[in-house]
């Protein structure tokens, strides 16, 4: 994995997470069935819609009530809640990759992914 040509984050070789402005997050379980994974990532847009439109309307309880939304469909993907990996590995979300075992890695990416780096 990694840069290999195509846009967007970079994703570390063992495939658990993509480096965004230099920090890395979880990506969703890949053992999830595609049909399950699209649906909780629809569930999860429209989440994140509800969560503006309260917002936009100064409306706490529904702010509150679209983040729980939001928490689900992120913990039933995978990323965030226990780990989908089985190897006692750590969850490094949200660490800067240069502090992590990922950092000779990314280095070597030339900074792929870090602000102000060439995509």
């Amino acid at each position: 994995m990694g840069r290999e040509g195509v846009e967007g984050p970079v994703v570390t070789p063992d495939g658990r997470y993509l480096v965004v402005r230099g920090r890395l997050w979880r990506r969703s379980d890949p053992s999830l069935p595609e049909e399950r994974r699209a649906g909780l990532v629809a569930e999860l847009m429209a989440a994140r819609r509800a969560e503006g439109a309260g917002l936009r309307a100064r409306d706490d309880a529904a702010v509150c009530a679209a983040r729980e939304r939001v928490q689900a469909a992120k913990e039933a993907l995978g990323e965030r809640g226990p780990v989908w990996w089985s190897d006692g590995a750590p969850d490094l979300t949200r660490h800067l990759v240069r502090t992590t075992p990922y950092a000779d890695w990314f280095a070597a990416l030339g900074g792929a992914g870090e602000p102000g780096a060439p995509a």
